[in-house]
């Protein structure tokens, strides 16, 4: 039996596959599994670890349940979790404003923006993706959670429980030193940054429980080291922000010059100009046009980077 259990109806339908694939890191996540039945979930709550297990019924009810110390916040918030919170009201309008983000909008109707109220969580996703490619992001997050990070509570009795971890302890990565994370393809510089966040997760924790997602943003940006780019990366994910824009990345700028304007390349300034008449939905429109593709490539691809290199 479970800790703690809750049904709900969401607002609008859900469709946890498209939506939890905001917080899902690759197929073999050890913190999150989607297949046919539903998802599963581990984090570290307020009060302490949870297994959270959703499925969504024929008639569109949500079923929560958790188990483990923190199951009862896990499923209180799961309604925010599956894009409960996210206010598509008045986007309609706005996507209407380009017909491709018009098309993706009605193809993608069930896609709803994830806030999961765990910055430390996203923090340490953004930290393991800053200027590599997505292949060596997974694949340090993954080894973090693994070499430091604990079983998560047992959903003892379900049939076909996957076996999740959790993310380490924040004090546990915050006393780290720097050498330990070259073994999981992290530099000095990215591993300082993630003893730094850790060492002040409980600031950025507070930042999640602000309403105002722009003053989020600002007190995530007050933390020495948390620049434009990785604050809204963040904001995406643990405020469900939906205009939240990462300036800075590698990808964005082409695949919004190329969606919206036929460009096959362009920068920050071209890619706020595009997406202005989409504010305050500009985070939506980006994460539907990734939906879409990415931009032509032309010449080499973003190399993956040994410690050698660097």
């Amino acid at each position: 039996m479970p800790d703690a259990s809750a049904t709900f109806v969401p607002e609008h339908p859900v469709d946890l596959r498209l939506t939890l694939g905001m917080v899902a890191q690759g197929r073999f996540d050890p913190m999150l599994r989607i297949d046919r039945s539903g998802a599963w979930r581990a984090s570290r709550t307020p009060d302490g670890p949870a297994t959270l297990r959703l499925r969504v019924d024929g008639d569109g009810r949500v079923r929560a349940e958790g188990w483990g110390p923190g199951a009862g916040w896990a499923v209180a918030q799961a309604p925010e979790l599956v894009g409960g919170g996210d206010v598509v009201e008045g986007f309609e309008a706005l996507a209407g404003r380009h017909p491709l983000v018009a098309e993706l909008h009605h193809r993608h109707r069930r896609l709803r923006l994830p806030c999961t109220r765990r910055v430390f969580e996203a923090m340490v996703v953004t930290i393991c993706a800053q200027k590599v490619t997505g292949i060596e992001a997974k694949r340090s997050y993954r080894g973090i959670v693994r070499l430091w990070g604990e079983a998560a509570p047992s959903a003892e009795g379900v049939s076909g429980a996957p076996r999740l971890h959790l993310l380490p302890d924040p004090a546990v990565l915050a006393r780290q030193p720097s050498w330990a994370f070259h073994p999981l393809g992290l530099e000095r510089k990215r591993a300082e940054a993630l003893s730094r966040m850790a060492a002040a997760a409980g600031r950025l924790e507070a930042a999640a429980e602000l309403a105002d997602r722009v003053a989020a943003r600002r007190l995530l940006r007050a933390v020495p080291g948390i620049g434009v780019w990785t604050s809204a990366e963040v904001a995406l994910v643990a405020f469900g922000d939906a205009d939240a824009v990462s300036v800075g990345d590698y990808h964005l700028p082409n695949v919004a010059s190329w969606h919206l304007a036929g460009e096959p390349r362009g920068t920050d300034e071209r890619m706020l100009e595009l997406l202005e008449p989409f504010r305050p939905h500009r985070g939506r429109v980006l994460r539907l046009l990734q939906l879409a593709g990415g931009a032509p490539r032309y010449g080499p691809r973003m190399p993956i980077r040994e410690l050698n290199d660097l």
